[in-house]
């Protein structure tokens, strides 16, 4: 395995990638991502923030989503980007969304704090190295019947282009089985902690597909040394636009970081909250800017 950035070589280090101050992932401070799967009002994402403060490190939101049919909502794109930053200038909150296509980074990479390449795009090559030449950290998910050498050399693609800052995220693969939307392999997050310097960190929500699941899988996260968990929840999970059936409502998802709180100690970490903190630039001013770079750069194609 060519993986000459990836692997941990000779020494027992482990990478820390700081995503805003006070943010940090890969050291004792475990990583909290949790928000709905889909960004569909300011009210909606103002009542997350509000909720969610103080117990979680990161907010997730999709403003591009990939989606099985093409009749399906597909997010609320450049609109749902200005939206998603506004929340986390105005609550001090990190966010993180997904992003499928070169003019998605483009877009984001100026104005939020992590970005996300889902499972369908883990070996869009092109997409990998645009995400390299970010800026931002990158989450980056393990395809649905990904090999753990192919998952760790598509973070290599990403590293080969200069962005180091890259985390390891288990969703699960698919299986014949289909009680649970798919199988999380808790035994590659083991495994990945073993050959990685990466930070690795588990989505419970996608791996489930069903709420009542997925708490216990967060908690076996961090019982066998994930540096953090990824989590879908939602103001009114059964009204939420998409996944609504593995969302937990916000007042459980405050209640599962409370008792993550024991395990993640057994295990000689500690539960990573963000700490508002004023962002000195202009969202509105900044995105604008970075779509008429986006379509400088068409037009002159």
């Amino acid at each position: 395995m060519d993986a000459r950035l990836v692997l941990k070589g000779t020494g027992k280090q482990t990478t820390v990638i700081e995503i805003a101050p006070g943010v940090t992932v890969g050291d004792k401070q475990l990583l909290i991502v949790g928000g709905p799967c889909t960004v569909e009002s300011r009210e909606q994402m103002e009542e997350v923030s509000r909720v969610l403060r103080g117990s979680v490190s990161a907010l997730r939101g999709g403003v591009f989503k990939p989606r099985t049919s093409p009749y399906a909502f597909q997010g609320m794109r450049e609109e749902g980007v200005k939206l998603l930053s506004e929340i986390s200038r105005e609550s001090g909150i990190p966010v993180v969304t997904e992003v499928m296509s070169e003019s998605h980074i483009e877009i984001c990479d100026p104005v939020v704090d992590m970005l996300q390449i889902g499972s369908r795009n883990m070996q869009n090559f092109e997409l990998l190295k645009a995400a390299g030449k970010a800026k931002k950290p990158v989450i980056l998910k393990r395809g649905l019947a990904a090999t753990i050498e192919e998952f760790i050399m598509a973070a290599e693609y990403i590293m080969s282009e200069g962005n180091h800052n890259v985390i390891l995220c288990e969703r699960g693969i698919r299986s014949f089985d289909s009680f649970t939307r798919n199988v999380l392999d808790l035994g590659a997050v083991v495994a990945l902690k073993q050959l990685t310097h990466l930070p690795v960190i588990v989505d419970p929500s996608h791996a489930a597909g069903k709420r009542e699941l997925v708490p216990d899988l967060a908690l076996a996260a961090i019982a066998c040394g994930a540096d953090g968990v990824m989590i879908e929840c939602h103001p009114v999970p059964e009204e939420s636009v998409s996944d609504a059936r593995q969302a937990l409502s916000l007042q459980d998802m405050v209640e599962l970081v409370k008792r993550m709180q024991p395990i993640a100690e057994a295990r000689g970490r500690s539960i990573g909250s963000s700490k508002p903190a004023p962002k000195e630039f202009s969202i509105t001013s900044t995105l604008a800017a970075s779509m008429a770079t986006r379509e400088a750069k068409v037009s002159a194609a």
